[in-house]
């Protein structure tokens, strides 16, 4: 687009072309990587989470991976949320959709904050492998899964893939690794400690996450 634009006389950059179609909700038209395709023989679990009042931290986490689009290319990452204040709790990026950059940053949370009660996902193959399941099942963790094709079931994470996407990852010209992970660092930061949310009585996650286990230690 930008080169045709150019030709046209325009005098304009890839950036801001790309700041322009999302504003106009124009995608331009390539495959994207599956991120949650379910693996032949791995287990699936039930969605536990219909009907249940999340109101605590610790109560329910969720997990998701999306793609970061590249100059060539993808990367993929992987985040852990608490359900009920939405705080970022860990998350990785990979160069590959193998498991084990998910392991790495459940093991992470775990160790950071002590195991929740329930842990819910898609039922993509990172999530049903063995890893995963293992480190869930030896931690003492419930396992819930979406339904297929049911993003909605985890629409908190989704919420934040398209936040931070929109005004992160397409703001910048990421083409490599590093780069990326240090536009993502800084946003999950400010995601954590600076952004008020109103479901949350305008309180940050880090906010919510901590007044909340204070009010459960006080009871």
């Amino acid at each position: 687009m930008t080169w045709h634009l150019r030709n046209d006389g325009h005098l304009v950059n890839e950036k801001r072309i790309r700041r322009l179609m999302r504003l106009m909700g124009l995608m331009p038209i390539y495959q994207k990587p599956n991120t949650s395709r379910p693996a032949k023989g791995h287990k699936t679990y039930p969605y536990l989470l219909r009907g249940l009042r999340v109101d605590r931290p610790n109560q329910v986490w969720c997990s998701d991976i999306t793609y970061l689009p590249m100059r060539r290319g993808f990367l993929y990452l992987v985040a852990i949320m608490d359900w009920h204040t939405r705080k970022v709790l860990s998350w990785r990026i990979s160069n590959t959709l193998e498991a084990d950059f998910c392991v790495e940053a459940l093991n992470e949370a775990i160790h950071k904050f002590g195991p929740p009660e329930i842990m819910n996902t898609d039922q993509g193959s990172q999530f049903t492998g063995s890893a995963w399941i293992t480190t869930l099942t030896e931690a003492g963790v419930r396992i819930s899964m979406d339904g297929r094709g049911r993003y909605l079931d985890n629409i908190f994470i989704e919420r934040l893939w398209r936040s931070l996407k929109q005004e992160a990852i397409y703001l910048e010209e990421i083409n490599e690794g590093f780069r990326a992970r240090r536009v993502i660092k800084g946003w999950m930061a400010f995601y954590n400690t600076s952004r008020p949310h109103s479901a949350l009585d305008r309180q940050t996650p880090d906010d919510a996450y901590w007044a909340g286990l204070e009010e459960r230690h006080a009871a």
